[in-house]
């Protein structure tokens, strides 16, 4: 009898602690969760500075004449980052029928496009008011150049 009162004992002790293990997990994810959200201006600032060093960077590199100057500028202007105009809900997505999930990703990716067609003709713009030197210094520079997609976020793979 005492060996059934501790297998009850210790089951009843291990259950215990799943279920307050589970909970502190639950605890901890929501804490995530709010903590992310929390912590989004604080990304986006690092974001809008690691962005602003990078072009001015590139702005040295370049070594703009003043008639430049303009074009540059509107350039800058086109390409800054903008905040998202609405926070993706991921929660309220799942939940939506799978053609109206699927249309909403689509007016998404058009308006990404939209942006980037945008850039595209500042850059267009810009582009065409650079030396040939210059030129090579921006294509190395931007996007990726050489040095692949993460070298405009800092991380050189030289």
């Amino acid at each position: 009898m005492n060996t059934v009162r501790k297998s009850i004992l210790i089951g009843m002790t291990v259950l215990g602690l799943a279920g307050a293990s589970t909970a502190a997990l639950a605890d901890d994810a929501a804490a995530g969760r709010h903590g992310w959200q929390a912590n989004s201006e604080q990304r986006q600032a690092r974001m809008a500075d690691m962005f602003a060093k990078h072009q001015a960077k590139l702005h040295d590199l370049l070594k703009l004449t003043a008639a430049q100057e303009p074009a540059w500028t509107a350039y800058q202007n086109a390409i800054k980052p903008a905040l998202p105009a609405e926070h993706i809900d991921h929660a309220a997505m799942a939940k939506l029928p799978a053609p109206e999930r699927l249309a909403r990703m689509i007016d998404m990716s058009k308006q990404r496009t939209l942006a980037m067609e945008g850039h595209l003709g500042a850059l267009n713009t810009f582009y065409g008011q650079l030396t040939t030197e210059q030129k090579a210094i921006f294509d190395d520079h931007v996007m990726g150049g050489a040095h692949g997609p993460h070298r405009m976020m800092g991380h050189r793979h030289e």
